[in-house]
């Protein structure tokens, strides 16, 4: 589907409008929660105590191509008390204060943070969240252009170029899981470029949960995942590569079988159902373009295809 006449409209909404929908959303308490568990302390009195940079941090996402010292600015504007008390007479650092004082707070708390508030949020009413009372969360990769510095390209890697090239920037592998109905993003791992999606996704079900249907794309089938997923008591419905066969009796039951190693260790056949459909080449509509899908989801009158 096309859009015609479509423009986007620029958010009318107010600053302190948002951060009080940050301060319902990420309440003070758990920001002082994140900060004991990941032990930042404070070796003296600074005038950007730990808590703070973790309200700067967020809020510079918000205002990315703000300077880090005007988004300081409005946040401390914005803030309300019950957030944060400075001085009256405070004064805005420099540029390098700010940068050292993220450092020292480190990573650790921003993980800490989002691993104790984000959660899928969708209810009854949210459109397009549930599939007979199961909550559908899907799980996707990308890659993301950084920094281009020795030490990034040392971590992270950079993609294969020509012989005698090498690729502009350094990338950084994201694999995120999500909620369909909210696009919440509730868990996310990040990691070199040439660690593969498939390695990350199997770690990422670590937060799914019985009464979810997992959905993936057909870069992220395998046996490993259908057990894994299958294993944490939640459904699944993944799209599968046209090179994998089955062995089906006509009806759309089959089996996915575990590799040679995985056998030896006591793996058994998984029973699945194969879903297939065609989809309309949109630049050829004589074209006829093949899908299968599989799912652990077999009752065909509680859910047709």
């Amino acid at each position: 589907m096309h859009l015609k006449e479509f423009s986007l409209m620029s958010p009318k909404i107010q600053s302190t409008e948002i951060f009080k929908a940050i301060e319902i959303a990420i309440p003070a308490t758990s920001i002082e929660e994140a900060i004991a568990k990941t032990k930042v302390e404070e070796e003296r009195h600074r005038s950007l105590p730990a808590q703070l940079v973790v309200y700067l941090v967020i809020a510079m996402s918000l205002w990315s191509r703000d300077s880090m010292r005007d988004v300081l600015k409005n946040l401390i504007d914005g803030l309300s008390e019950a957030w944060i008390k400075i001085g009256k007479y405070w004064r805005i650092p420099c540029k390098s204060a700010i940068s050292q004082a993220r450092q020292r707070l480190g990573a650790g708390v921003m993980r800490q943070l989002f691993h104790q508030l984000v959660r899928p949020m969708a209810n009854s009413e949210t459109v397009g969240a549930f599939l007979n009372g199961l909550r559908i969360v899907v799980i996707d990769g990308t890659c993301l252009d950084i920094p281009d510095s020795d030490e990034n390209a040392r971590v992270f890697g950079r993609p294969g170029s020509r012989p005698g090239t090498r690729a502009a920037f350094p990338k950084v592998r994201l694999v995120i899981l999500v909620e369909a109905g909210t696009h919440l993003i509730f868990d996310a791992l990040m990691c070199p470029y040439r660690i593969g999606e498939r390695v990350r996704s199997l770690k990422l079900l670590r937060s799914v949960r019985s009464g979810m249907l997992l959905m993936w794309d057909r870069g992220l089938h395998s046996y490993a995942m259908v057990e894994a997923t299958v294993s944490k008591g939640c459904n699944y419905l993944g799209r599968i590569p046209a090179n994998v066969k089955f062995l089906n009796d006509g009806s759309y039951l089959s089996y996915i079988y575990p590799s040679g190693k995985l056998r030896k260790k006591g793996f058994e056949p998984i029973q699945i159902r194969v879903i297939e459909y065609t989809i309309e080449n949109p630049e050829n509509p004589e074209e006829q373009i093949k899908y299968r899908l599989i799912t652990s989801l077999l009752d065909i009158e509680k859910f047709p295809a």
